[in-house]
């Protein structure tokens, strides 16, 4: 089982493609920065891919509309 649910984040996001797109980044800036938004033990993932979409389902990352 996949964690978190994909299920719960897109309720928080309108598309798979948006989310996508928004994982990849955040992900990407965690590992050339070494910036977590959550203390690292309370990340359950160990990749940064799955702390990013725990970011997402936490509210630590919000989606601008335009």
């Amino acid at each position: 089982m996949l964690f978190p649910s994909i299920d719960k984040i897109l309720n928080l996001v309108d598309s798979k493609y948006e989310l996508v797109h928004i994982v990849a980044q955040r992900s990407k800036e965690m590992m050339q920065n070494g910036h977590y938004q959550m203390p690292i033990n309370e990340y359950t993932s160990k990749k940064p891919i799955g702390r990013a979409l725990e970011e997402v389902e936490a509210g630590l990352i919000t989606v601008k509309k335009d």
